[in-house]
């Protein structure tokens, strides 16, 4: 029985943090998905952090990649409500402020990074850098004139 506990301890241990993308998916509420979209992507940039750490490169694109794709699908979880962000602005500034923070901590990750590695966080940071400003631009919309 121990040594069973200890095996499962170091298996896991071993095996990487990823994140469940799939969860936030089958998520009905909308804007639930979006927040669980989101918390995967600080868990899974968390997993790349660490890859990264261990000098594992692969994984650590990997796990990029889902962020990547975390935020994207946060984004378009909330354009589906068909809410407006300006009059109904509380899950799109959440959303708004969480992925300027990630933005913030990827900027930091990538001077960490060596000048060779930075290639592969660069190509998820344009995406993101998107989504936050459009997140931002129809926070900040406002009424249009008549």
């Amino acid at each position: 029985m121990i040594r069973l506990s200890v095996l499962l301890t170091a298996v896991l241990l071993v095996t990487p943090m990823r994140g469940d993308l799939s969860a936030a998916r089958a998520e009905p509420n909308l804007e639930r998905r979006a927040r669980k979209a989101l918390d995967n992507a600080e868990k899974v940039f968390k997993t790349a952090q660490e890859a990264y750490g261990s000098g594992d490169l692969q994984q650590t694109q990997a796990a990029l990649e889902e962020v990547g794709e975390s935020v994207i699908l946060a984004n378009d979880s909330l354009k589906q409500t068909g809410k407006n962000p300006s009059r109904s602005p509380k899950h799109f500034k959440n959303a708004e402020i969480r992925i300027r923070a990630l933005l913030r901590r990827l900027d930091d990750f990538r001077q960490q990074m060596s000048l060779d590695d930075r290639e592969v966080l660069d190509k998820i940071r344009g995406p993101i850098q998107r989504v936050h400003e459009e997140l931002l631009a129809g926070i900040m919309g406002g009424k249009k004139k008549r």
